[in-house]
């Protein structure tokens, strides 16, 4: 049986939980919930790369991407700050849906999967 390692863990959830093999991160949002989709976008990413790295792993590990917008007209906006910080010679398998957050201000939501090691 594998441990499991649970990275930040919280009052609901952890934000990230590994396997030895596979790392599960949360939903994650930014904390500048006044800001732009491109500075909520930066934001949220920076955690997943913070996340990524506690958790044994990088963007070029990236396996799955669930990328969740209120507003899917915002779907080009976030490519181009996508496009700059995804590892294009790795890219993920990637679904993106329009969806209501848990906040209003929040422009965006991103969970991710991807190997250790």
């Amino acid at each position: 049986m594998t441990d499991i390692t649970r990275i930040e863990p919280g009052s609901h959830f952890a934000a990230a939980t590994g396997n030895g093999r596979t790392l599960y991160i949360s939903g994650q949002v930014a904390d500048t919930q006044d800001g732009s989709l491109e500075v909520q976008t930066r934001e949220v990413l920076a955690k997943i790369d913070d996340l990524l790295s506690k958790g044994g792993s990088s963007r070029s590990k990236l396996m799955f991407v669930t990328v969740l917008l209120p507003h899917i007209k915002d779907f080009a906006d976030f490519n181009v700050v996508w496009d700059e910080w995804v590892d294009h010679d790795n890219l993920p398998a990637r679904a993106t849906y329009e969806a209501r957050l848990a906040f209003p201000s929040l422009r965006i939501e991103i969970a991710a999967v991807a190997e250790i090691g």
